[in-house]
């Protein structure tokens, strides 16, 4: 009896965490802030993974130049611009509040890198072609930080591959 609970108890925590990743994700999606994220280059294929892109994000490439802060995991406090372009104002800290226009990015230091959570963009094979004008990473950031890689924009922050 004692082994059957301790199997479904199992069972329903292996169902469980990643049914909560993904309602937390679809939650980021409908309800986050869209911005943009301007792309430094990219490798468009890995022949072990398929067709994707590494996502190499300016304002990743910024800060690791002038790296100003230790901490491993925080948040970067981003302005929008006209277009919905974000860019780097500081580091957030919790005695300085968000002024108007700010948001929060949630970022982790990893090997002297910020990393914002979405590196990677997969595609179906055959079509780099379609994502190789991307100059712009599409994410949904909700307020706490969190935030949802939804797709690549050109030059002109049109969508690419719909």
């Amino acid at each position: 009896m004692v082994r059957t609970a301790v199997i479904f108890g199992g069972l329903a925590f292996a169902l469980l965490v990643p049914a909560g990743l993904v309602v937390q994700k679809e939650h980021v999606l409908r309800s986050g802030t869209p911005v943009l994220l301007e792309l430094a280059p990219v490798d468009p294929r890995s022949l072990i993974q398929g067709d994707y892109m590494v996502l190499d994000y300016a304002i990743s490439r910024e800060r690791d130049a002038n790296p100003v802060t230790t901490a491993k995991d925080g948040n970067m406090v981003l302005r929008l611009d006209a277009n919905g372009v974000g860019s780097f104002v500081r580091f957030d800290t919790p005695d300085t509040p968000l002024a108007p226009g700010e948001l929060k990015l949630r970022y982790r230091l990893r090997k002297e890198r910020f990393r914002l959570g979405a590196e990677a963009f997969f595609f179906q094979e055959g079509h780099a072609d379609r994502y190789e004008g991307a100059r712009y990473g599409e994410l949904r950031v909700a307020d706490s930080g969190a935030s949802v890689l939804v797709g690549l924009r050109d030059a002109q922050r049109q969508p690419l591959g719909r």
